[in-house]
């Protein structure tokens, strides 16, 4: 069984990582206050844009009786002139939870917008949402069969328009066909559906040939980003801009704003136990240019995992592997500056997972578990512990978060960097405003040196069943703690 797993996540450092803002997570949740009523809230994004976006609001507090919601731009002109609100509608069997509908018409970086009203007044909410082409969609199967219906009647009209003109074209009115009329017929016949093949032939080349043009420039590709050993000990990370970006640069998708604190964050994955983890804030040292001294690791192949949030809002996470030498190369431990840090665990596990695990300073963390299933929005729970087994009173804020939740699928194909406030940018929430909204225990400790509650939780919904390792980082007494968790998705119902 464990050469199986390390087969597994050796198999998915090889496959292509294409997601933006999360790998393989493209749907968005977001738990907020919408003036008196708490709301979580789900978008799951269209696959293609235009598109259909499916709105999902769940009540957590207060009791709302409407909701309306409507799309806009994030920043620039677009985001101050909404089209008309729809109403979402409410659930007959569960009062608290709303569903609705919006066209996502453009890619780029959107909002939802929306308004409630209830028994405790009206109240107001913004979510972030990138808008992207996830891939093509195939044509449906009685369209196409309908086309192909009419394509060959088209052609075989075609091919007997000439026979018949050849054949009879130049007779008299009832007068026989003599052979050689019916001869050349056919031979015009012939020669005909030939040419007609070679025209269907050769524009089913330029068709696809189109079709991939245009599919290169719609569906959403990560910026490149390539890594490199600087030296001993320093990772060097050279961004590019994908043509998806470059043809969008209108909707401000070029430069790079920080994201709660930092222009990039990084983490670094052991493979194939996932049993070294880093999270790092690379410098900017020039154009595109990102440079991290690298603290002491365990030699290996390494994944990367980089996100970036650009000037409207708009996230992307980037992915490359490295090899890296020796620890002894490195920096020591207790050189990581700033907000960088790291964490070792067992190897990743096919067995149950456990609850509880342990933090570096002699605590614990406790997930306060639940059955978890693929594409359903959940809120993951987590309370603190002292070593002494009594919830922590002494939590301090991570980069103005109440904690950070990475989830890792084992075999690499999904990736998400979520907080209390769920899987948007803080850097998107800024722009709206939203600061005052965010979830209990992340953006209010932005400025403030308010202290954190022992339990905290992330809004998240895993895309696929399978195996998933949790690394949750709180910070006590100064130091970022690290818990690991392994946990079993199941299938969707």
């Amino acid at each position: 069984m464990k050469r199986a797993l390390i087969a597994l996540v050796a198999i998915g450092l090889a496959i292509p990582l294409d997601a933006t803002g999360h790998v393989g997570s493209p749907d968005v949740y977001f738990e907020g206050s919408a003036g008196p009523y708490r709301l979580f809230v789900t978008v799951r994004t269209p696959q293609m844009i235009p598109g259909i976006a499916q709105i999902e609001v769940r009540a957590l507090s207060g009791n709302p009786a409407n909701i309306n919601i409507a799309p806009a731009r994030v920043i620039g002109e677009g985001s101050q002139n909404a089209p008309p609100p729809d109403r979402m509608d409410r659930s007959a069997s569960d009062p608290q939870f709303f569903t609705g509908k919006l066209w996502l018409m453009e890619s780029g970086s959107w909002q939802v917008r929306l308004e409630v009203f209830g028994p405790s007044g009206t109240g107001e909410l913004a979510v972030p949402v990138p808008a992207f082409a996830q891939r093509t969609l195939p044509m449906q199967r009685n369209t196409g069969a309908i086309l192909f219906v009419l394509m060959l009647f088209l052609a075989l009209s075609l091919i007997f328009i000439f026979g018949a003109a050849v054949r009879e074209s130049q007779l008299e009115p009832g007068v026989s066909v003599p052979p050689n009329k019916r001869r050349s017929a056919r031979v015009a016949m012939i020669a005909v559906c030939a040419v007609v093949l070679g025209f269907l032939f050769l524009g089913n080349i330029w068709w696809d040939s189109a079709a991939a043009a245009k599919a290169t420039n719609m569906i959403y590709k990560p910026p490149p980003i390539h890594a490199s050993l600087k030296g001993t000990n320093t990772l060097e990370l050279k961004l590019a801009m994908s043509p998806w970006h470059e043809r969008r640069k209108q909707y401000q998708l070029v430069k790079l704003i920080p994201d709660h604190g930092h222009l990039m964050h990084l983490f670094l994955v052991r493979l194939p136990g996932m049993d070294q983890f880093f999270h790092l804030h690379p410098e900017e040292v020039s154009a595109d240019v990102f440079s991290q001294p690298l603290p002491a690791a365990a030699p290996g192949q390494y994944a990367i995992f980089a996100d970036i949030v650009r000037e409207a809002g708009f996230p992307d996470t980037m992915t490359a592997a490295i090899s890296l030498p020796d620890a002894a190369k490195g920096w020591p431990p207790s050189s990581l500056r700033g907000d960088d840090s790291a964490a070792s665990a067992p190897a990743v596990s096919t067995v149950p997972a456990d609850a509880i695990a342990a933090l570096q300073d002699g605590g614990r963390a406790e997930w306060l578990s639940q059955q978890l299933r693929a594409k359903e929005s959940v809120l993951l729970r987590f309370r603190v512990k002292d070593k002494d087994g009594l919830p922590t009173t002494d939590l301090e804020p991570y980069m103005g978060m109440a904690g950070h939740l990475v989830i890792i699928r084992w075999d690499l194909s999904v990736f998400a960097h979520v907080h209390p406030a769920g899987s948007v940018p803080m850097a998107a929430l800024a722009l709206l405003g939203q600061t005052s909204n965010a979830a209990a225990g992340s953006m209010q400790y932005m400025h403030h040196a308010e202290s954190v509650p022992a339990e905290i939780s992330f809004p998240y919904g895993f895309p696929q069943p399978g195996g998933y390792r949790l690394f949750l980082q709180v910070k006590r007494v100064g130091q970022v703690q690290t818990a690991v968790f392994d946990v079993n998705v199941a299938p969707s119902n």
